[in-house]
């Protein structure tokens, strides 16, 4: 498989990197920085500089491939507006080559907390958390809408707070929303969930809960 990844020098990129050449893909990362990619010489790896919210210049980093892996996203409220700003390019230049498989990363509270959840986080901790980063799942928020607008075959992939450490392969997946009493999850596991999900036909067109 031919796969673009976007976001491919934060966290969670850096993994769908690694993940996506150890599983013998080919693998073309964009990047403003290419220092900040620890992975650069591979033969499977092109790596484009590119700014994210450039629909011209993205263009030919996703003519003719399989799918298109984002993990975009501002870490704090300061850096809001990349997650929205840099899909709205990315789907049209996926829409102007004619790529259709698109699998990228939200937030768990980007969406209703799920049946089951008890009171303790619904009623004070997802409050909290909405208060501290309300700027950045709003511009998420934006983000879904406009893929669901699109014409992408996509999947969205929302975790909860993500931490750093190995993929363990034991992670839980909920088709339509947020898993219930995890709110955790490791930022290798959401990329091997992200790679999987790329392949898997019920996932098209779906929201999917990723946690510990």
């Amino acid at each position: 498989m031919r796969y673009t990844v976007f976001g491919a020098t934060g966290g969670t990129g850096r993994q769908l990197v690694r993940q996506a050449l150890a599983a013998g893909h080919q693998v073309t990362a964009v990047v403003r920085d290419p220092d900040r990619l620890p992975v650069r010489e591979h033969e499977r790896l092109e790596v484009v500089v590119a700014g994210v919210t450039d629909q011209e210049a993205l263009r030919p980093a996703v003519a003719g491939r399989d799918a298109v892996l984002s993990a975009l996203g501002a870490p704090t409220n300061k850096a809001v507006g990349i997650a929205s700003a840099g899909t709205r390019a990315i789907l049209g230049a996926l829409d102007a080559e004619g790529v259709r498989r698109l699998v990228v990363v939200s937030a768990a509270p980007v969406g209703p907390p799920p049946d089951g959840e008890g009171p303790l986080y619904r009623l004070v901790l997802l409050p909290l958390v909405r208060r501290a980063f309300r700027d950045v799942y709003a511009d998420l928020a934006v983000m879904e809408n406009e893929i669901r607008a699109g014409g992408t075959d996509w999947t969205v992939v929302r975790p909860p707070r993500l931490t750093d450490g190995p993929p363990t392969s034991t992670y839980q997946t909920r088709f339509g929303g947020a898993v219930t009493g995890s709110h955790t999850v490791s930022r290798a596991d959401v990329a091997q969930a992200m790679l999987a999900l790329v392949e898997d036909p019920a996932a098209v067109r779906q929201v999917v809960g990723v946690a510990a």
